[in-house]
């Protein structure tokens, strides 16, 4: 199952006011930070598995380059704990 264009449209901008990445003390929203879209994307195919499962594997499948890509982090390496609890909120309604 995944969201039809409208829900999957209503998801990113939340997404993108509701999330962020913390490095060192800065919060970066995902939707500055150009990853809204790919985790809304990867929630949506998983919503059939329950909020707190599609959460957390949504955030390890979404990949963050770093260092001028350089290198790749998986999301859930840079959300602070309160912010996967924030995603599986969001998703809930989403799943039922």
């Amino acid at each position: 199952m995944s969201l039809s264009a409208s829900d999957l449209q209503d998801l990113q901008n939340t997404l993108s006011d509701r999330l962020y990445l913390q490095i060192s003390g800065w919060h970066l929203y995902l939707g500055d930070a150009d990853l809204a879209a790919s985790l809304a994307i990867e929630c949506s195919a998983r919503v059939n598995q329950g909020a707190e499962l599609a959460a957390r594997q949504s955030v390890d499948a979404v990949k963050v380059s770093v260092a001028g890509g350089a290198s790749q982090l998986p999301l859930s390496r840079l959300l602070p704990p309160a912010q996967l609890r924030d995603l599986e909120e969001i998703l809930e309604p989403y799943c039922r």
